[in-house]
């Protein structure tokens, strides 16, 4: 633990004074690889670390990214939701993130099982592959849903850019994940 209320009563008393999801703003002055640290605007700064805030690289962006420097940059105005107070750190967890539009969300809100898409295959793996149909969404076509006859081998049917329609058959929204399937018109139901 870096310090007690005692020890450092203004930061303490800035921190104790936030509510979970208040939005806060502030400079990013420090990228590493296990998140970004921020200046808030108000309040002391930290006695070890480049700031008060911290967000991790799950808290950065609904999309995926290689590394925090993809999202934000060193010098770079944020403006986030603060999450909770971390007593052991004396820092501020923050979300970017839970300022954005959640895009499975505003996805599955304009999409119906059962609808068709078109999408471009990503990835194969043993149990089926993965089709990308709208920005950084991507659901699974298993492996059983690849073609009306038994596939062993994904490759066998499609490779890795293949672009193909799909009709969706499940959306899991509390998972964020999307079932796919290639045979038209099958259902899980029927």
């Amino acid at each position: 633990m870096i310090g007690g209320p005692s020890e450092y009563p203004e930061l303490w008393a800035v921190l104790e004074s936030l509510h979970c999801g208040e939005s806060l703003s502030g400079t990013v002055t420090a990228i590493e690889r296990f998140g970004v640290f921020v200046a808030l605007d108000d309040g002391p700064g930290h006695p070890i670390f480049p700031g008060v805030g911290f967000i991790s690289c799950a808290e950065l962006s609904w999309r995926r990214f290689e590394a925090a420097s993809d999202v934000v940059q060193v010098g770079q105005r944020v403006s986030c939701e603060f999450l909770q107070f971390d007593t052991w750190n004396l820092e501020a967890r923050l979300s970017l993130k839970a300022m954005q539009p959640d895009p499975f969300q505003a996805f599955a809100d304009s999409t119906a099982v059962g609808q068709k898409l078109q999408g471009q295959v990503t990835k194969l793996v043993p149990f089926g592959v993965f089709v990308q149909v709208a920005d950084g969404i991507k659901g699974l076509v298993h492996l059983r849903e690849l073609a009306w006859t038994l596939v062993e081998d994904p490759s066998d049917v499609v490779h890795v850019g293949d672009k193909i329609a799909v009709v969706v058959t499940e959306i899991d929204r509390q998972r964020r994940t999307l079932s796919l399937s290639r045979r038209k018109g099958s259902s899980r139901h029927q």
